[in-house]
């Protein structure tokens, strides 16, 4: 995915200057460079906001994939609205309206059918939303 984005680069490559403000990128491209250098400083704490927003469904699984894989010892703290983005955390905070209604596991929020995530999972798909519970009960009982 990187790689993909290095080798469209004119013949500089990696020493491709990047202007100011980014303009010369899309802004996936942009994403893909802070999360390129948040791995490179090895932060403790990451914070990405709609991290996979501007990209596509198998680009935002392999960022997916590369966030679990390279800050899993780390505190990520992370806006989404793809359910899919999050529903593996440890924990999550359902905001409304600009206030905190729910927050704990995914699976512990899925089984208030009366609350705010469950009702979010249920207007997927119905197969979506059976997929996404059956990610956050994996994870629940996966942890030792």
């Amino acid at each position: 995915m990187v790689t993909r984005t290095i080798c469209k680069l004119p013949i500089k490559g990696l020493s491709f200057e990047i202007s100011q403000d980014g303009s010369n990128f899309s802004v996936g491209q942009r994403q893909l460079i802070c999360l390129a250098r948040a791995i490179i400083r090895n932060n403790k704490i990451l914070v990405l906001d709609e991290a996979t927003a501007n990209v596509d469904m198998e680009t935002d699984r392999i960022i997916q994939e590369t966030i679990r894989r390279k800050f899993g010892k780390c505190t990520v703290l992370t806006v989404a609205h793809r359910l899919n983005t999050i529903i593996d955390s440890d924990r999550v905070m359902v905001m409304e309206s600009g206030m905190a209604v729910e927050f704990d596991h995914p699976y512990n929020l899925l089984q208030n059918t009366n609350g705010v995530f469950y009702n979010l999972v249920q207007q997927t798909e119905k197969i979506m939303a059976n997929t996404l519970i059956e990610i956050a009960r994996e994870v629940l009982y996966s942890f030792p």
